[in-house]
């Protein structure tokens, strides 16, 4: 399995404990939930129940014949009820660690409210002081946060440990694509983003182009619909949701040039906005070192298929239709250097936190992300793909990113100079220049006069 070792260590360090352990684990859908869970059991002895959208009668008789099969080794009836299951489980599990994964616990609890209250039941009056250890996991993100771990939860303040599964980051994205070049698999990463099912949809040895034909591009094809799929099974109006996507995606960014764009108003906007932002397909960001209320506060899509697959497999359908997929991936990867740019202020800001872990950097930022405001010094809108404040804001790393095919000259080093000036009270001015075509060999001499850092995007697979 590539990646996932943190959360698997995680598991591992719950189980050890020998005491009772209650984890509670969520994250979209196609994130790695389950696959997380299935390497863990293969080296546990677990019962692994996956719930399922039917009736809660047949899933109570699923987990009969399930939790009977693995205590007794036969099945001999169905339980009345959950109460009686979940009895029958504890009296069981007294003598050995014992691991129970409701899997899609959300499917469970939505049929029947009450499993909840039965479960809290059970964890106060006898699971606790049992060799338990219990994983409730589900992709409904809101579900998870609000109706197992919200205040008004049965089983709030009841677990012992969380975790949400998030995407890979470009590095570990990379490892799904070992022949690539560094620069296919950054534009991979553009294109797919870091949720594992869409990454194993791409043939490693194919091209890039052979998968955005095949895997994409193609009617019928996994990732063609994905997104609306997805939409649809989480979602009363993805039309509204489409159309939020759809405009963020080419370039509307804040809240009333969505509104203006989709044709609805603002309030109405925000709330389906806030909705896309808990399933973590939005996200809003305000310039770095700007609290989160303030007003300049731009959207952004972050997982970067919908991105792609908003901007392109979307908003030109009937287009690509007539063009033929062929030409269509050839009008796609002609413009890929302008779609990439936001993305790969992503990327570096993956690497600088990277960086930053492993104690590479002049200070551990306490404050991360892109910038943009009026600088005084030249009387004008500024702005810095990436800033990095210390704790005390007297120290900053200021970076520069490009995703083009020719050199970054001193032009753009000048540029990254003047947004510095923005900032009188930093004194520590720190600059870090990465670029996808090199450096010109008098940002080279400068550079090297000057100390600031440049980073060819090749390096950042180092």
């Amino acid at each position: 399995m590539i990646g996932r070792k943190e959360e698997m260590n995680r598991l591992e360090q719950m189980y050890a404990s020998e005491r009772f352990e209650f984890m509670v684990m969520y994250g979209r859908r196609r994130i790695g939930k389950t696959t997380i869970l299935q390497e863990f059991s293969r080296t546990h002895k677990t019962i692994f129940f996956s719930a399922q959208e039917k009736n809660d009668t047949l899933n109570l008789q699923d987990f009969s014949k399930l939790v009977q099969g693995y205590f007794d080794s036969s099945f001999i009836a169905n339980f009345e009820n959950w109460e009686d299951a979940l009895d029958y489980f504890g009296r069981k599990a007294q003598e050995q660690r014992t691991v129970l994964i409701i899997d899609e616990f959300p499917f469970l609890a939505e049929n029947n409210p009450s499993i909840k209250s039965i479960l809290q039941h059970k964890i106060d009056h006898d699971w606790k002081e049992r060799n338990i250890f219990l994983i409730l996991c589900g992709s409904s993100v809101s579900f998870m946060l609000n109706e197992i771990m919200g205040y008004k939860s049965p089983l709030y303040g009841r677990s012992t440990g969380s975790m949400e599964v998030l995407p890979f980051d470009y590095l570990e994205s990379a490892e799904f694509f070992p022949n690539y070049s560094e620069e296919d698999k950054l534009i991979v990463y553009g294109i797919l983003g870091g949720v594992p099912r869409y990454l194993i949809a791409f043939d490693p040895k194919r091209s890039l182009k052979e998968n955005l034909i095949s895997e994409i591009l193609t009617e019928g094809a996994f990732l063609n619909d994905e997104p609306q799929t997805l939409l649809r099974m989480e979602l009363r109006e993805p039309a509204v949701y489409n159309s939020i996507l759809e405009a963020v995606a080419n370039g509307c960014n804040r809240i009333t040039e969505i509104a203006d764009r989709i044709h609805e108003e603002r309030s109405k906007c925000s709330k389906y906005m806030l909705t896309l932002q808990t399933l973590r397909l939005l996200e809003k960001h305000v310039p770095s070192g700007k609290p989160d209320s303030s007003k300049k506060g731009i959207y952004e899509i972050t997982d970067h298929f919908y991105k792609f697959w908003y901007r392109y497999v979307f908003s030109h359908k009937s287009y690509y239709g007539m063009l033929g997929v062929d030409q269509a991936a050839d009008e796609i990867m002609g413009e890929i250097n302008d779609y990439m740019g936001p993305v790969f202020e992503d990327i570096c800001r993956q690497y600088i936190i990277r960086r930053a872990k492993a104690g590479k950097l002049p200070f551990v930022p306490y404050i991360i992300g892109k910038w943009w405001g009026n600088n005084p010094v030249i009387k004008a809108q500024d702005d810095v793909d990436l800033l990095a404040f210390d704790r005390k804001r007297e120290k900053g790393i200021f970076v520069e990113c490009k995703f083009r095919n020719i050199s970054m000259d001193m032009e753009e080093y000048e540029d990254l100079l003047t947004a510095t000036e923005a900032f009188p009270s930093v004194k520590d001015k720190n600059l870090i220049f990465i670029s996808k075509g090199g450096f010109t060999e008098a940002v080279k001499r400068r550079a090297g006069e000057e100390g600031a850092e440049l980073i060819e995007a090749r390096e950042m697979f180092m």
